[in-house]
């Protein structure tokens, strides 16, 4: 009914599950907690302890915009991208033809092209709400940091639980942000899906071992991890 193929409905059940599975590996098993998001998150609560003992957080206040410009300029350009998906929507009529006239794949029916583009729109809308989110959480984080009382001999176990609980917002933006931008990679792969079933299926087992490889194998990855050694 829907104009799918039995290897379009497998493309995008591997497509599936190669998000939920990475998802997964990365946040709810041990091996994820030595991922390069995990290891900044150390960073997160060293960057708030030592926050503490400085009288002057200018520095302080200027990385925390850094994070909050990021998060908001990702939030933007997701309401863009829905923009556009929706532009892609009204245009059916005349983009169908050209698929019609690659020598690979099957052109899809108008049906297909309309499940298709809302399945792109859905990813960024889902996209903008983490992005959205996370930017919310950076605004309560600079919140508690504001709450974090002038180290002296009387308040330094206060200063230091309330530093952590700031920490532990910054941790909680930080994953929320992570989780859009793996949206964004994702809709990446889910594009192969409008030329060919096996081209989407070649961009998520592209996608996948990119990422894989940036959270465990990345000179990033080395960095944090013989930092936090020392």
């Amino acid at each position: 009914m829907l104009g799918f193929t039995n290897l379009d409905y497998g493309a995008l059940a591997f497509f599936l599950i190669a998000w939920i599975g990475y998802h997964a590996a990365l946040e709810l098993t041990p091996a994820g907690q030595k991922s390069l998001n995990k290891l900044m998150n150390q960073y997160r609560y060293r960057w708030m302890e030592q926050m503490v003992v400085r009288e002057n957080r200018i520095v302080d206040t200027t990385i925390m915009a850094s994070l909050m410009n990021g998060t908001a300029f990702f939030a933007s350009t997701s309401l863009i991208a829905i923009g556009g998906v929706l532009a892609l929507l009204r245009s059916a009529d005349s983009v169908l033809p050209l698929f019609a006239d690659l020598p690979f794949g099957e052109p899809p029916t108008r049906l297909a092209w309309d499940v298709k583009v809302i399945g792109l729109a859905v990813i960024f809308v889902y996209a903008f709400f983490k992005f959205a989110w996370s930017y919310r959480l950076f605004n309560y984080m600079a919140i508690i940091v504001g709450a974090v009382p002038v180290l002296k001999e009387n308040s330094r176990d206060e200063a230091l639980v309330v530093a952590r609980q700031a920490a532990a917002m910054n941790a909680v933006a930080g994953k929320h942000f992570n989780r859009g931008q793996r949206a964004f990679f994702f809709s990446l792969a889910y594009l192969g899906w409008f030329v060919s079933a096996y081209l989407f299926i070649g961009a998520t087992a592209g996608v996948l071992l990119v990422m894989w490889r940036r959270q465990f194998l990345s000179d990033a990855h080395h960095a944090a991890l013989r930092s936090t050694d020392v």
